[in-house]
């Protein structure tokens, strides 16, 4: 999914967010706004990760959101 979409799409997708990123505070989540740079920041300074890694999991988690959710 294009961030511009995820932007848009921000308060649908809160829930999606704090079940992947646990670590996640719903202040945190409001904060973030849709913002790509902010969910790096964020997801950096809760899981301690390297700036690239941060991304990389934020970009991941974007591709994904593209894709079809199974049915269970």
């Amino acid at each position: 999914m294009k961030w511009h979409e995820i932007e848009h799409r921000w308060p649908e997708l809160k829930p999606r967010v704090r079940r992947h990123w646990f670590h996640l505070t719903q202040d945190d989540v409001d904060a973030i706004a849709g913002s790509r740079e902010e969910l790096v920041d964020r997801v950096q300074q809760r899981y301690g990760f390297a700036r690239d890694e941060a991304e990389k999991e934020v970009d991941a988690w974007a591709f994904f959101l593209a894709l079809p959710e199974m049915a269970v």
